[in-house]
């Protein structure tokens, strides 16, 4: 009896503070996401203002996902080392530092300056990009789910600032175009790092018990299918949203729309993409993860038939929330799949391999959706990314059906 009462009280305690930790990370993610949100939007265009070969218009972006690629494993292995808030804002410096040389290359006109700027913000979204897994460290099994959920519902408040800082600040420092954006990026970050101190994780969250248990070797942690099919569905569901996004503000204004229009699509994706999260991690309670990533993929699909289906600016904006959806139940259903698959003392190496896949794989959708976009035109952008959706919802099914530990060893926390 005293044993039970202490262990309720010891998960009530960290539940406590991973309640808090949620809500620190949840204001840090819709601030990294403000700033994520106004790169994103601009970097495309300002790519086609900069580039001498147009067909590279997208390739800030790629620099980007692939500065995210290069610092991911660094980045945990740093926290590993150091801790999780000093990480994290280390991370928010690189943010500041990268939106200033942004703007300065914007002042130089300096293309691959810019691609460089771009690429050291990546390394802001690899400390990012761990939040939601940070939100998991202190929690129980049952409110696990909630906590990253929590943390991505940040991005919320992204959709309605972000749009509004692009549409105020793009002309601020004029004549050159975008200038004022990336310095108001800088300012977002600098509040980001001085939120980010607040945040309150141990070194290590693993049990006694656990502590005397030596990691597994990364090979036999991955011989589990769930955590494959984790690994490959975060990719596609990360992949597919930016192959599309990358390219809707070039196809817009290609479509005579204008920078308004794509930046108003873009806040009802961004809408999309993280108001589903006050209730995510309910459904994935109630339905399991694996049919939570499957209604992900599902939405995927439709949004690139939508996409294929013409380009008005309702299609643009449909095509958008849809995505946003899609990503938002894959992402956070496959995230918690990651977690069931590691101990507390295995998770760095773990997210690690997984953001590294995962930011692969967006790396080279960011980059071919701006040649598929120069070279075949939107409606071949649309198309293209559904085989692999269909890989990994027909995979999502597959393991819903035959039980989630299917294949592989499950849970082993």
């Amino acid at each position: 009896m005293t044993k039970a009462i202490r262990t309720h009280r010891q998960v009530s305690g960290d539940d406590a503070r991973a309640r808090r930790n949620a809500f620190v990370l949840s204001a840090a993610q819709a601030l990294y996401m403000v700033g994520a949100t106004i790169q994103i939007t601009v970097s495309g265009l300002v790519g086609y203002l900069l580039a001498d070969d147009k067909s590279l218009s997208t390739f800030p972006v790629t620099a980007y996902v692939l500065g995210t690629l290069i610092a991911t494993v660094p980045a945990s292995m740093f926290m590993r080392r150091v801790g999780r808030r000093r990480g994290f804002m280390l991370g928010a410096i690189l943010g500041i530092l990268s939106a200033a040389l942004a703007a300065f290359a914007i002042f130089t006109s300096s293309f691959w300056l810019f691609c460089f700027a771009m690429s050291l913000s990546g390394g802001y979204q690899a400390f990012a990009q761990y939040y939601r897994f940070a939100a998991a460290d202190t929690a129980s099994a049952a409110f696990r789910p909630k906590a990253i959920s929590w943390v991505l519902a940040g991005g919320l408040i992204a959709a309605f600032v972000a749009p509004q800082i692009v549409i105020y600040s793009k002309d601020a420092l004029a004549p050159e175009t975008f200038a004022g954006t990336f310095i108001a990026s800088a300012i977002v970050a600098v509040i980001a790092m001085a939120v980010l101190a607040f945040v309150d994780i141990p070194g290590n969250a693993a049990t006694t018990d656990e502590a005397d248990i030596p990691p597994r070797p990364l090979r036999e942690i991955l011989r589990q299918a769930k955590l494959r099919i984790a690994i490959l569905t975060g990719m596609v569901s990360y992949g597919s949203m930016t192959f599309i996004m990358t390219a809707t503000p070039l196809a817009m204004v290609a479509s005579n729309h204008s920078v308004e229009s794509a930046a108003f699509a873009i806040q009802w994706h961004i809408v999309a993409m993280f108001a589903p999260s006050f209730f995510t991690g309910q459904l994935i309670q109630r339905f399991g993860r694996e049919r939570i990533v499957l209604a992900g993929m599902v939405l995927l699909a439709c949004a690139g038939l939508v996409a294929a289906s013409g380009q008005a600016i309702w299609q643009f904006n449909l095509v958008l929330a849809l995505l946003g959806l899609g990503w938002n139940f894959g992402y956070i259903g496959s995230t918690t799949m990651v977690t069931d698959c590691h101990r507390p003392e295995e998770r760095n190496k773990v997210q690690a391999i997984n953001e590294f896949m995962v930011f692969g794989f967006v790396a080279l959708a960011s980059y071919s959706s701006g040649k598929i976009l120069h070279e075949a035109g939107w409606t071949s952008v649309a198309v293209a990314f559904l085989p692999f959706v269909a890989l990994a919802g027909g995979l999502a099914l597959m393991l819903a059906v035959r039980g989630a530990n299917w294949g592989g060893q499950g849970s082993q926390r």
